[in-house]
């Protein structure tokens, strides 16, 4: 019953993909077309009406959300749907995993079951440790990853002369011995063994399969039988990965592979008629976008002299709109790197605005964390030697042991000479006795690694028991034992990334995101402004006409993430190289009746002045958040009073003449007797630092 309200409630295109039985289509989703619901009532469909049983299908999305959405959209009225049944449901390289884990025979490879994932870079560790051993000789390090990974695909080019080869070989061959696999290892072992499964699936259905790369077509080819139906939706338009290498004809390659009957869903249901009408004149491919909604507002266009004043505008346009009743999490701010987001940060903390940056961390990025998971790696596969030896070498939390001491330890298991290593070792002996997350963190005397008299003791302990909180949560929802909570969490770590509340990265239940254009797709906000529509930001500078068609792609799907307002601006004035004053030629394509642009009057304000404007607020700023790129002479004459205030002052400070009464106590410097002061600016002199000079709104210290 609950199936037949759905279908009721699907438009006459979505209707006839979801009802369709061609052996494979392929269905051209617009964005905001309702891709997701048609793909979950799909596999309901097939599910309820046609009897394919869940664990018959494989539903292959790009990022763990997704998955996570249909699984989280199916168990919708489900009576009981056990993850058994939806284990191939998920990211190519999770299905994979799960195909490895379970159904394949990896032991023909020289794996065990228990083989665990590599984080990113965890690969060229044992490389470097491979050179370092075997004496190699291997040029250009600094482009080991990408050498190595021709090497291995048989794509080496140039004619270097060295020992790439040899290392790629021995490479492989350390993996197999310390049983672990890279990201990559995951999809070219599943496609070796995939032919000895049992029986191959009933259904392969794929999200967002635009997105597929080389590897992931050929999984896809592999897992395919002669009686196995394929259904595959994704968008042309929003092709914004071509640097990963994928072949841009995608949707040709299926219709001709498979014969594929293909079919679109026009419909956009997101974005306001304007918006719509807008974001057409990007769309490169597929039929003609269509609007479901009225046309809305116009879309505006602001001009700001550079990023600092334009933050300044968007900390007081969105206090505007919470005070409306708007709440923060429907607002976006999106911008084309992800080095345009600090001034963001920056003022909108001073400004008391929540926000979440949207930035995806690895576990390298968090140094105490890059320590322990090789720790936990270590003590959940005593093969993983690589993980050993960079503990014991670690020279900021570990025993800073140099490399022959370390390797000789490890190789004896002399855990009488090591207490990290005898801990570690042995904590498949303890881990069914530990009930919290404290007693694991006690277990590796973890704070003699991390130092309570560290300035950043409090934020690593936080860091590491948040990670230990999630690896008990596995354990307890999952009913699992200790052990294999961590190496789930660690699998799932690796492909998935870690997200720690740390003090920078804490989420807040109400909070503008600020995010890049990559990370945008698939999201939708009431309120979008897309920032740096300049020449050199959007577009990037491209090298050729595939480059320049991706920025076009990248900017519709920026736009079409927004529902109800889109503004769009440019700087005069910008701060990032290579990047041209005005407006993007993009602007330009919009037509003049969508938009809403300032009016001629403001538009004819004196640069001079906005300058003269910016440079005020700057100095109420954070110091140092931007150069003064001018000075005028009253502000040069003003310095150089205050210079020879100063000197007078600490002159007579050091010669133990009067002193002013007022002092301070700051952190880091001590007690200060303070020396000059006005609205915005104090200065103290610190015995035995001199004197030193804050701005009042941001310094740290209190008077006395």
């Amino acid at each position: 019953m609950e199936l037949e309200k759905e279908l009721e409630r699907l438009n006459p295109y979505q209707k006839e993909a979801v009802l369709d039985e061609s052996n494979a289509l392929l269905v051209n989703a617009n964005v905001g077309s309702g891709k997701t619901t048609v793909l979950t009532t799909k596999v309901k469909y097939l599910h309820e009406k046609k009897q394919i049983r869940y664990q018959d299908m494989v539903v292959l999305t790009f990022t763990n959300k997704a998955a996570a959405e249909i699984k989280g959209r199916l168990k919708e009225g489900a009576e009981a749907l056990s993850e058994e049944e939806t284990e191939l449901f998920g990211t190519f390289h999770g299905v994979a995993l799960s195909l490895l884990k379970k159904r394949l025979p990896i032991e023909q490879l020289g794996y065990t079951k228990e083989f665990t994932i590599m984080e990113a870079d965890e690969e060229v560790d044992m490389a470097l440790q491979l050179i370092e051993e075997e004496k190699l000789t291997i040029k250009y390090k600094n482009r080991l990853k990408k050498r190595l990974e021709q090497a291995q695909s048989g794509r080496m080019t140039g004619k270097i002369q060295d020992d790439i080869e040899i290392l790629a070989k021995r490479l492989k061959e350390e993996k197999v011995k310390q049983n672990k696999m890279s990201f990559s290892d995951l999809l070219e072992n599943a496609i070796l063994l995939v032919d000895k499964l049992p029986e191959k699936p009933k259904w392969i259905i794929i999200d967002e399969v635009q997105d597929s790369d080389q590897r992931q077509l050929d999984f896809i080819s592999c897992l395919k039988g002669e009686e196995t139906s394929l259904f595959a939706v994704g968008d042309p338009n929003q092709v914004i990965y071509s640097f990963r290498g994928l072949p841009m004809d995608v949707f040709y390659r299926i219709r001709e592979q498979y014969g594929a009957k293909e079919m679109s869903l026009p419909i956009n249901y997101r974005s306001s008629g304007l918006i719509i009408e807008a974001a057409r004149r990007f769309q490169q491919n597929g039929k003609r976008l269509v609007g479901e909604r009225e046309a809305g507002h116009k879309i505006m266009v602001k001009r700001h002299y550079n990023a600092f004043q334009e933050a300044c505008y968007l900390a007081d346009r969105i206090k505007e709109l919470y005070q409306a009743g708007v709440e923060y999490h429907e607002i976006a701010v999106f911008y084309r790197l992800q080095n345009q987001s600090q001034v963001m940060e920056d003022v909108f903390e001073r400004e008391g605005i929540p926000f979440e940056v949207s930035l995806k961390k690895t576990v390298r990025d968090i140094p105490v964390l890059n320590f322990f998971i090789r720790v936990l790696r270590f003590a959940v596969n005593e093969k993983d030697t690589t993980s050993a030896l960079l503990v014991l070498k670690d020279k900021e939390y570990g025993e800073r042991r140099k490399s022959k001491d370390a390797a000789l330890l490890v190789k004896e298991r002399n855990i009488e000479k090591s207490g990290l290593l005898k801990r570690m070792i042995e904590f498949s002996k303890y881990a069914l006795n530990f009930t919290s997350e404290e007693e694991v963190y006690q277990y590796f005397n973890l704070d003699t690694c991390i130092r309570p008299t560290a300035s950043t003791y409090e934020e690593d302990r936080e860091a590491i028991l948040f990670i230990l909180k999630k690896i008990f949560e596995v354990s307890r929802e999952g009913k699992k034992p200790l052990m294999e909570a961590v190496k789930e969490f660690l699998n799932s770590s690796a492909l998935y990334g870690i997200q720690v509340l740390t003090k920078e990265t804490k989420q807040k239940t109400d909070a503008v995101k600020l995010m890049t254009l990559h990370a945008s797709k698939g999201l939708e906000f009431t309120y979008v402004f897309l920032t740096g529509v300049n020449y050199g930001l959007i577009p990037l500078q491209a090298k050729d006409m595939e480059e320049e068609e991706e920025e076009r792609r990248l900017f519709f799907v920026g736009m079409t993430r927004a529902k109800d307002f889109l503004e769009l601006s440019y700087y005069t004035n910008p701060d990032y190289p290579r990047t041209m004053p005005g407006p993007s030629r993009y602007l330009s394509i919009i037509p003049k009746d969508l938009i809403e642009s300032e009016d001629e009057e403001e538009k004819s304000v004196n640069l001079q002045e906005l300058k003269r404007q910016v440079m005020k607020a700057r100095e109420e700023a954070k110091q140092g958040v931007m150069e003064d790129k001018a000075e005028e002479e009253t502000k040069q004459a003003k310095e150089e009073k205050r210079e020879e205030e100063k000197k007078e002052a600490v002159k007579s400070l050091e010669e133990g003449g009067a002193k002013p009464t007022r002092q301070i106590r700051h952190p880091k410097y001590g007690i200060g007797t303070i020396t000059r002061e006005d609205d915005q600016i104090l200065e103290a002199f610190f015995p035995p630092y001199g004197p030193k000079e804050f701005l009042k709104a941001f310094a740290e210290f209190e008077f006395i």
